[in-house]
């Protein structure tokens, strides 16, 4: 009785109007390259976003407008530069029509932010009323859900235990996925000491890979009284206000602005402890989490523009960044929780010699912590708008690659209200967040025959392994190379029975589906459908009549690779959730496959990238369904997301040091598909690039 009196309020507030309107920048870019900022009056009403050039009366017709539906997208572009101002850029487009988009921004990413939740709101009451004639009719539970962000990579479905709560994690503040690394995280670093009121952390793992001058990665971690996103402005600009804040900071400028997300950098350190000064070129690489939390990320790197400089030591960092995240205010003030990680090799034949050097130039690095503390507290209601310099001799050639890239797009494009800003990624991974997203609740008087839930169809005898080969060979020694397993069921944490109510989440039970075997493909080109192939896990369980899940996950590159996963069942049980989504449409399948990433092994800066946040992959990045007789194959492309390309370039470098775990399973959004539970995990381990092979793929 206590549901169905519920269920007429929660209907109406998700089904309530949105409308939002404000003045927000248009940010574009000219035929010759450079980019434009405009102020516009942008409307959110009645599933139209329109912008004007002054706040519009009567019936005033608007410069452009673009209906929402359910087949619209949120792409997080990030930061962009102009005029040395950093603007955040959100781009909304429709998936069947991606030349029609409108893109806006705001120097303030609060504001850009609250936009981004008022469409994602609106596109997803659409996509509800899309999918309505696929399954029973149900009314909407109203969650609370907060800004979404990363993939989350950073829930982009939920966090491990509830809505992503970083102060219930241990201090390292790993986005961990379960208590096993829960316990990994305090087994492996110890309090150092405790200086300025920030408490300094040392790993204590020993990585076979680093130079020995490399230094162990330490970690300060302190609270500031203000907001995630001021101090996040502050962190990303590079001009002099960081003097204020930095103590080890000399010099930063732009190298190259690789897209919203990711930048090279060029930084001079200002260290006492050296006679000869240290410079470095490295990647920076943010994302904004789904509980309001950024991770800032930076890995040094070559670029062509910016080699050696005269009188400069260049030094090396082998993982580094912060991590910003959100407390509970005190007495009406935020709070936040700063953690300053680096992991560097300062070069030089002094280090070698001189272990104490490196021990105290990293303190002084890591003392910005504080540095930011004190900021904040001796000023009132700062917003920094972030801005970075950009040096001429290190950008010209990057530029004029650029300028020549944009202008070959505009003629494909033939856009004649602004050119076209790096389209290749029409996507956000971490980053969607799924948590908490609209779940449904059965309306008594429209049920009709009970759907069943995936936990309860029945397990059958084991498979058969024998007859199924694939490329990557299976060995469950933790020390092998090259190779996958499958991990315990237990490390991944599903929705429980009870989540409607209190959001909970329990281990999983036993996979519904077996891991057979594991491809890895590379080719001059993307690979896809590839369960056609002859020979393969999928062709081999059809011939014996059981069913084949297929997921294709393409990593585009100079070599594209594919990394296929076969999951076999024995049948296919009528009306179970399974069923329904290989015969649904792809907007049901969209708004349920999820991913349940982790790093059981890897640098803190691959951990952080990855994050272990479930990620609904239909959100996060474009994905193609093949239904054949006996299996639905799934291809994931990595490169329609502008997020995920960017993690994708942190981590592929040092994949064959990484144990990285992948579950699957389809989220549960009702009483009766619960509890959820997984289709099937891997683990791959240290897996070599060149291993991969050329397929034969059927026309």
């Amino acid at each position: 009785m206590a549901r169905s009196g519920e269920l007429p309020k929660v209907s109406a507030a998700a089904t309530a109007a949105v409308r939002h309107e404000g003045w927000m920048l248009r940010y574009g870019r000219r035929k010759i390259g450079r980019s434009f900022v405009r102020t516009r009056y942008f409307v959110l009403d009645n599933k139209l976003l329109a912008y004007y050039k002054k706040q519009p009366k009567d019936n005033m017709v608007p410069v452009k407008a673009l209906q929402i539906d359910g087949n619209c997208r949120v792409e997080d572009r990030g930061l962009k530069t102009h005029h040395g101002q950093m603007v955040y850029v959100l781009c909304i487009y429709n998936k069947k029509e991606k030349e029609n988009h409108i893109t806006m921004g705001a120097h303030d990413i609060e504001d850009a932010l609250v936009w981004k939740k008022k469409l994602e709101l609106l596109i997803d009451q659409q996509q509800d009323t899309m999918t309505a004639k696929n399954r029973k009719a149900f009314a909407s539970l109203d969650f609370d859900m907060e800004f979404g962000g990363p993939l989350s990579f950073s829930d982009r479905d939920s966090p491990p235990d509830s809505v992503h709560d970083w102060t219930k994690e241990p201090d390292i503040g790993l986005s961990d996925q379960n208590d096993t690394n829960h316990a990994y995280s305090r087994k492996n670093w110890r309090l150092l000491r405790c200086q300025n009121g920030l408490r300094i952390f040392e790993e204590l793992v020993e990585v076979e890979y680093l130079a020995r001058s490399c230094s162990r990665a330490m970690r300060a971690v302190g609270v500031v009284e203000a907001t995630c996103e001021s101090i996040f402005g502050l962190i990303m600009s590079m001009d002099v206000t960081r003097y204020e804040w930095d103590c080890s900071f000399q010099y930063g400028s732009l190298v190259e602005e690789v897209d919203g997300h990711t930048a090279i950098l060029y930084h001079r350190l200002q260290l006492n402890w050296l006679v000869w000064p240290r410079d470095l070129c490295y990647v920076r690489y943010w994302r904004r989490n789904d509980d309001g939390s950024y991770v800032v990320l930076f890995r040094s790197t070559e670029h062509q523009n910016c080699g050696p400089q005269p009188g400069f030591v260049r030094a090396f960092i082998e993982s580094g960044g912060f991590k910003i995240s959100p407390l509970k205010c005190v007495n009406g003030r935020p709070r936040t929780q700063v953690q300053h990680l680096m992991q560097i090799d300062l070069k030089g034949w002094g280090v070698n010699y001189f272990s104490s050097f490196q021990y105290y130039s990293l303190l002084q690095m890591l003392n910005c912590v504080a540095g930011l503390r004190e900021y904040f507290s001796q000023t009132d209601d700062i917003h920094p708008v972030p801005r970075i310099p950009v040096m001429s001799t290190m950008a010209t050639v990057s530029k004029l690659k650029k300028d020549k890239k944009l202008q070959e797009t505009d003629l494909k494009t033939k856009q004649a209200d602004f050119g076209q800003v790096d389209n290749k990624n029409l996507d956000m991974i971490d980053e969607e967040s799924e948590e908490d997203d609209d779940y449904q609740v059965p309306e008594a008087n429209l049920e009709e025959a009970p759907t069943r839930s995936d936990s309860d169809a029945k397990y059958t005898d084991p498979i058969d392994l024998s007859c199924f080969s694939g490329i990557i060979r299976r060995d469950a020694n933790e020390k092998s190379r090259n190779c996958w397993t499958v991990p315990d069921s237990k490390l991944f944490k599903v929705r429980s029975e009870s989540f409607p109510h209190d959001k909970s989440k329990v281990p999983a039970t036993k996979y519904l589906m077996e891991l057979v075997a594991i491809d890895w493909l590379r080719d001059i080109k993307r690979m896809d459908h590839v369960a056609r192939r002859k020979g393969c896990a999928a062709q081999v369980a059809a011939e014996k009549g059981m069913f084949t899940f297929v997921v294709n996950i393409q990593i585009p590159g100079s070599s594209h690779y594919s990394l296929v996963l076969y999951f076999v069942t024995r049948t296919l049980e009528k009306g179970s959730l399974l069923q329904r989504f290989a015969d649904g449409d792809d907007d049901f399948r969209n708004s349920r496959l999820k991913l349940i990433p982790s790093v059981p092994k890897g640098s803190w800066i691959v951990r952080q990238s990855v994050g272990s946040t479930p990620c609904l992959l239909g959100k996060a990045v474009d994905c193609s369904y093949m239904r054949g007789q006996e299996y639905i194959e799934v291809d994931v492309d990595i490169g329609s997301s502008a997020v995920a390309n960017g993690v994708l370039g942190l981590v592929f470098g040092v994949v064959t040091t990484l144990i990285v775990d992948m579950a699957f399973l389809i989220q549960a959004n009702t009483y009766d598909e619960l509890p959820e539970q997984l289709l099937g995990a891997a683990r791959l381990s240290n897996i070599e690039p060149s291993s991969a092979i050329v397929p034969v793929l059927d026309k």
